[in-house]
């Protein structure tokens, strides 16, 4: 079977915790991070994540957790599958 993968994007104020609450809504749903950036700009927290959903059907759930995840602790996260956030970026 062919691994599904999609980017979750983080940005906000730097503050502690933040790596820990996201891999934590990932990894209650069993999702594997397969590759992880980030970097703090001046104040500003970045982070991207490319995460395998093979056994996710629908990345709306997730996206609602994040955005109250987000709203907690002050970021904006967003998930997308790959494909969508690959064709949205193209140059």
């Amino acid at each position: 079977m062919e691994k599904r993968r999609a980017v979750v994007s983080v940005v906000g104020k730097d503050q502690v915790g933040i790596i820990a609450s996201v891999t934590k809504v990932l990894s209650d749903h069993h999702i594997n991070v397969l590759d992880i950036r980030q970097t703090i700009l001046q104040d500003f927290f970045t982070m991207m994540m490319v995460v395998d959903v093979t056994g996710i059907e629908n990345l709306e759930g997730l996206q609602k957790q994040f955005d109250e995840l987000g709203v907690k602790i002050g970021q904006q996260i967003n998930i997308q599958r790959e494909e969508i956030f690959q064709s949205m970026h193209r140059i």
